[in-house]
């Protein structure tokens, strides 16, 4: 069965999920978090790619970045490229590391952006990694939060759009519900083209106007016909996501 092809973002932004083959552990003690961290640092160093932010889990890692000369995969092979080889000499091993296709979200506007930032700091804490932001050692977190630190994140670019750390700090410790990446949030179209193609049935500006019984029942047509994930046609939808969650 042919892949279905990658969503292109306008903004060439991603998020970007890589998983150990398996759900093998891809990082066995801290100087294989610290060496992952230098392949990003070195595939960088031509600059064809912005980090906003990224998260190393024992098994996955999340990564925020922004794609300049370079297509989304050929970015992320100049990265798994330089640490597969360490991997494997170090643990004896051969073959894949990670799984075959990693995972890919467009990010199409600032507040998606900002949602995703912030779920991505938030994974150890939901893993019981750590109990706060601050104590896991292995995320963009600690970066954000000292100024002494210039490491591998473009951190102007996201704590201008707040007006000041401080506020930052308050949106980053608000928990976040959404479930960016997760094996049930199917993303077929980019956020343009599904509401392009729902336009194209319905009027989404009086969705909102109808009954609960008739709204639900076009949402569900919605989603049935489409695909998307509820995440995402709560984005494009401009409804909430519980609203979206209740159309069965």
């Amino acid at each position: 069965m042919p892949r279905t092809a990658r969503v292109k973002s306008p903004s060439q932004i991603y998020h970007v999920m890589l998983r150990g083959i398996d759900k093998r552990n891809i990082f066995l003690d801290k100087y294989d978090y610290y060496k992952f961290l230098h392949c990003i640092y070195k595939a960088r160093e031509k600059k064809i790619f912005h980090i906003y932010a990224y998260c190393l889990m024992t098994n996955h890692v999340h990564i925020l970045l922004k794609c300049e000369s370079e297509e989304i995969g050929e970015v992320i092979r100049r990265i798994t490229s330089r640490y597969v080889p360490y991997h494997n000499k170090k643990y004896g091993r051969r073959g894949h590391l990670f799984e075959n296709r990693f995972k890919s979200e467009p990010i199409g506007d600032d507040r998606y952006f900002l949602t995703v930032l912030r779920y991505i700091h938030q994974n150890p804490i939901k893993a019981g990694l750590a109990d706060n932001l601050i104590s896991y050692p292995y995320s963009s977190y600690l970066e954000y939060m000292n100024e002494d630190i210039e490491g591998l994140i473009n951190k102007k670019f996201v704590l201008d759009m707040f007006s000041n750390n401080k506020t930052f700090e308050n949106y980053m410790l608000i928990a976040e519900e959404e479930n960016c990446l997760d094996d049930n949030g199917k993303q077929l179209y980019s956020d343009e083209k599904l509401k392009e193609l729902i336009s194209s049935k319905i009027d989404i500006d009086k969705l909102s106007l109808l009954d609960i019984k008739n709204r639900n029942y076009m949402i569900k047509k919605i989603k049935d016909s489409t695909g998307a994930s509820n995440r995402q046609l709560a984005r494009v939808l401009n409804l909430g996501r519980r609203i979206i969650d209740k159309a069965n």
